[in-house]
């Protein structure tokens, strides 16, 4: 990843923030005119997008900034952070905005203008929806777990709309005033629902939880490229800090090769990995001497040192290429 991929996530978040805040002005507008709860619902979730597209926009520039003494992995994860803050003021908003529609089932106020208001909503849902693609496009091409949450958001801010304008028309058409607190009920369940998923996705990669599909499709690039002197890895580790992918493992070569060829089969392997990936990659590789008992699974011909005879490789599964102990360690 390069810094000018990270300085475009910056200028796209930057841009989302502005175009939230006109969204936002419009949807408070439309709540002093209707006085509508429902739409209420819509102008707090708006709120919510506009203070964690500022968060974003910190995060991300704490995140371009180099690894150092004090941060050796760099400061990537603070993008997580960010994203999980937006995930609890999410679900404070759904909170706020459930306690506000049972206050107001109990008290109704009257409503005014809803046509205007339903108009203004209508523009606000569609335009954050294209906001909410842009930035999951982004975040998916520059790989921003902060753009990614934020796109997920605002595109739930669309659906939850929708549902919204459905139920401002019926209040319309039905003049059912209790209607609008039930409207505003069912959305603030779906924030909920949501700020509860990317809190989950975020404090996953925060407790730096496997990712077993992305070790899976880096055990297959290993065993579809491997070489001769690659007799085993395994204690294979990898964690996604922001952009880079930092990769720890072991692997077992055969004992008689010396130190720089060694080094070449790490190099290799390195190479390999950051051919297949856009992120920057960050290895560490311990080198381990074959042992007698790995014979049975090394390819390699024309091996003068061979003391059982070769039968068959295992295949590098997620289980073995992971786990902490071998057939190498097992033997020591």
């Amino acid at each position: 990843m390069s810094h000018n991929d990270s300085r475009i996530k910056l200028t796209v978040q930057k841009q989302i923030v502005c175009v939230s805040i006109l969204i936002l002005a419009g949807k408070l507008a439309a709540f002093f005119l209707t006085n509508s709860v429902g739409i209420l619902t819509d102008a707090l979730e708006s709120i919510v997008n506009v203070v964690t597209g500022f968060l974003s926009v910190i995060s991300i520039s704490v995140a371009l900034k180099p690894h150092d003494a004090n941060h050796p992995f760099g400061h990537g994860k603070v993008e997580s952070l960010s994203a999980s803050v937006e995930g609890f003021l999410i679900l404070l908003a759904g909170i706020m905005i459930i306690i506000e529609a049972v206050k107001r089932f109990f008290v109704p106020s009257p409503i005014e203008d809803l046509g205007v208001g339903i108009f203004i909503v209508g523009i606000g849902g569609l335009l954050n929806y294209i906001l909410g693609w842009y930035s999951i496009y982004t975040g998916k091409k520059h790989n921003s777990m902060a753009l990614k949450a934020g796109g997920k958001h605002l595109q739930s801010d669309t659906y939850s709309t929708i549902g919204l304008v459905i139920g401002l028309l019926l209040l319309w058409i039905t003049k059912i005033s209790w209607l609008d607190s039930v409207i505003a009920i069912i959305l603030g369940i779906i924030i909920i629902y949501t700020g509860y998923k990317i809190l989950k996705e975020t404090t996953a990669h925060l407790m730096d939880e496997t990712d077993f599909k992305a070790i899976k499709k880096l055990a297959d690039i290993l065993w579809k490229n491997k070489t001769s002197n690659w007799v085993e890895i395994h204690n294979l580790r990898m964690l996604k800090y922001g952009n880079v992918y930092h990769v720890d493992c072991d692997l077992v070569v055969p004992w008689y090769i010396n130190v720089q060829e060694a080094h070449n089969e790490s190099e290799i392997l390195q190479n390999i990995v950051r051919s297949q990936y856009p992120e920057q990659m960050d290895f560490t590789i311990h080198m381990d001497a074959c042992i007698e008992a790995l014979c049975h699974q090394c390819g390699k011909e024309n091996c003068t040192h061979r003391q059982y005879p070769y039968t068959d490789e295992d295949t590098w599964t997620v289980e073995n290429i992971t786990s902490m102990y071998s057939v190498h360690n097992n033997n020591l």
